[in-house]
């Protein structure tokens, strides 16, 4: 009983039952389309966690998930690792420099920002009959100018806010860089991972992480990232486009919630 009690940081027992099946789901969601913390981060909320340790402790397990679901990505050939290096360069900086906005803008904004946005995103795959662009690629130069300044954009989002941030780097890799679909995931989660690691490592260090309970959580997290990756390989784009509309919603919701309830 000790042990349960270290693992769930005094919570009680039932925490697991709703923690460890919704850790399930958001990995699943997480390695398909992106947005796997819009499902995680209330999973922890919801069983009680202090807000601090409920966003630490979710890295912790996002992290794992997301390094499996990376690692397979990488097996399968969908990451290129030029182009994903440069964006992961211009993802941290532009992870560093939102965390540091956080000093002179206010989260409300932010959130009433993507909420005026998500409308917009919605309609467009909507009328996109798939994720695939029907658009010639661009030269070389070009998308690596596009992937790193999407990166750059999404990481300042992602180290202000957060929430969402696969979906929307898919959405645009795809729509305005011009990737197909296997590719825009791939640096999609190379992007993910590490600005996930960089985050947990900040959260480990100022001791707002439940070790255990993250542990636990990330191998449902883990199972769940397993089985979405290998269902994107084989259903591939059909499968995408309604996870990320599924994500939209629930995207909207939340911020309807925090921002007016």
């Amino acid at each position: 009983m000790d042990i349960l009690a270290l693992v769930t940081g005094g919570l009680p027992a039932w925490t697991l039952a709703l923690i460890l099946p919704m850790l399930f789901i958001a990995g699943f969601v997480d390695a398909i389309g992106g947005g796997g913390g819009l499902i995680s981060l209330p999973a922890y909320l919801f069983a009680g966690l202090p807000p601090h340790l409920a966003i630490g402790t979710n890295k912790l397990s996002s992290s794992m998930g997301t390094a499996v679901a990376t690692a397979h990505y990488a097996r399968q050939g969908y990451i290129p690792w030029r182009l994903s290096a440069l964006a992961i360069v211009a993802a941290i900086a532009g992870s560093a420099a939102g965390a540091r906005l956080t000093l002179i803008a206010s989260e409300r904004l932010i959130m009433a920002l993507m909420l005026a946005a998500i409308p917009f995103i919605g309609f467009y795959v909507l009328v996109k009959k798939n994720l695939e662009t029907d658009k010639p690629s661009f030269s070389h130069g070009r998308t690596v100018a596009l992937t790193m300044l999407i990166a750059l954009v999404c990481g300042v989002y992602d180290g202000f806010y957060g929430p969402g941030t696969g979906t929307f780097l898919l959405l645009l890799l795809t729509g305005l860089a011009r990737l197909d679909v296997f590719k825009a995931a791939g640096v999609t989660k190379a992007i993910n991972i590490t600005t996930n690691v960089t985050a947990l490592a900040v959260f480990l260090a100022h001791g707002t992480v439940l070790i255990g309970l993250g542990l636990l959580a990330g191998a449902a997290n883990i199972a769940g990232n397993y089985l979405g990756a290998h269902t994107f390989s084989d259903k591939g784009s059909k499968i995408v486009r309604p996870i990320i509309l599924t994500v939209l919603v629930v995207f909207a919701t939340r911020l309807i919630y925090q921002l007016f309830f």
